[in-house]
């Protein structure tokens, strides 16, 4: 009766740990979809950026033109 227990005891322990064994899997599974969303949203949002300081520069780029232009016109 005492081995019927114990084996009782151990099939509940393996079987807990099988549960928490797929949980946590699933949780990880869960876990690496959200990082691959989150790698390709900072991939769109690194491209914008660099569209928008390049469109910084090239307005830089005109305001000296402009700058120029009243410079020579004045002087």
């Amino acid at each position: 009766m005492q081995n019927q227990t114990n084996l009782e005891k151990l099939n509940q322990k393996v079987t807990d740990i099988l549960q928490n064994y797929n949980s946590l899997k699933e949780e990880n599974k869960s876990i690496r979809m959200e990082l691959l969303t989150l790698k390709a949203e900072s991939e769109i949002k690194d491209t914008e950026i660099e569209k928008l300081r390049d469109e910084t520069v090239m307005k830089d780029l005109e305001i000296e033109e402009i700058v120029e232009k009243i410079e020579s016109m004045l002087g």
